[in-house]
């Protein structure tokens, strides 16, 4: 039998790994369906099922399970080998971050990057999915959210992340006609990790019976908001854009404070990248303007927020 295609057996680690071929496909840069016929061609060539379908994603079948074991350790060693040798443009910027905070923060910031630097070109990976630096080399830095622990990176705190109560002025009104001065009385959007408890033990007020809705991510919490359905306990920074705006108003002075931050992150290697470099001192920037803006414009600083009880699921990192 003929040697596999590299690209083939390089297509099979990435979607074991990931237990995703959406993931390994976009990993690869490579549409789902080319890196489905890789599989399904490697497979034929082999005369064996290497990856089992299901709902959720795929895993190895046992002979697949052999083949990564064995594969999987070459591949990472030849491109620790290839490394050194990579060209690395400092003008050609590449960053992974989360789409929500994406479009709620950074892309409306992006104009006055762009005019102060003309010649760096970046490249915004939208993605929930954590960044493995030591694989994905093409990647310079992230911003993620969490406690700031990512082994073998460098985390720089750039924000905090505080919670209010924000409505659509259209639902503000409806509520004032009827006569509902409780924020309990009026139709609450949930969440899963139980931080409107937590926030009315701050209020000094009684939580409600039951919400109209639980929402498991910040986007369509604050768009539910915007759109009427309920009051959100909304994120200040990602809901920024939406206060200034006036399609959101904040309903209290009580402010809490998440156990999460907003962060940087960076490897080693990213420490002497011009281009990264360049764009680290202006986010800094940017963050230390929307705090100054959001300390302006909000009430005065309220004691920081428990650590959520067993969330359903990790924040977006």
């Amino acid at each position: 039998m003929s040697r596999p295609p590299l690209h083939a057996l390089q297509g099979f680690v990435a979607a074991a790994q990931a237990g995703s071929l959406s993931r390994a496909a976009e990993s690869m840069h490579l549409t789902v369906s080319a890196l489905s016929h890789q599989m399904r061609t490697l497979e034929d060539r082999l005369g064996y099922r290497l990856l089992e379908r299901r709902p959720r994603g795929v895993t190895p079948t046992r002979e697949g399970q052999q083949l990564l074991d064995q594969v999987a350790p070459h591949l990472l060693a030849i491109s620790q080998a290839l490394r050194p040798y990579s060209a690395r443009r400092d003008d050609v910027l590449t960053l992974s971050i989360t789409p929500t905070m994406a479009s709620a923060w950074l892309v409306p910031r992006l104009g006055d990057f762009m005019h102060a630097h003309p010649t760096i070109e970046l490249n915004m990976l939208s993605s929930e999915r954590l960044v493995d630096f030591a694989r994905d080399t093409h990647v310079d830095a992230a911003m993620r959210v969490g406690h700031g622990s990512w082994p073998g990176t460098i985390a720089e705190p750039l924000l905090d992340e505080w919670l209010v109560p924000m409505a659509s002025p259209a639902l503000i009104a409806r509520m004032r006609r009827q006569k509902r001065t409780q924020l309990s009385q009026w139709p609450l959007l949930g969440d899963p990790d139980g931080e409107w408890e937590r926030w009315f033990e701050l209020a000094g007020e009684a939580p409600p019976a039951r919400y109209v809705a639980v929402m498991d991510d910040s986007e369509s919490h604050h768009r539910a908001a915007v759109d009427g359905v309920g009051v959100a306990l909304g994120r200040v920074t990602r809901a920024r854009w939406l206060l200034d705006s006036g399609q959101l108003v904040a309903l209290s002075e009580h402010r809490l404070r998440t156990p999460w931050r907003h962060y940087l992150v960076y490897p080693q290697r990213s420490a002497d990248h011009q281009g990264f470099l360049a764009f680290r001192d202006w986010v800094r920037r940017q963050a230390a303007e929307h705090t100054r803006h959001t300390t302006a414009v909000a009430a005065p600083e309220s004691r920081p927020a428990r650590k959520p009880r067993s969330p359903r699921r990790p924040p977006a990192r």
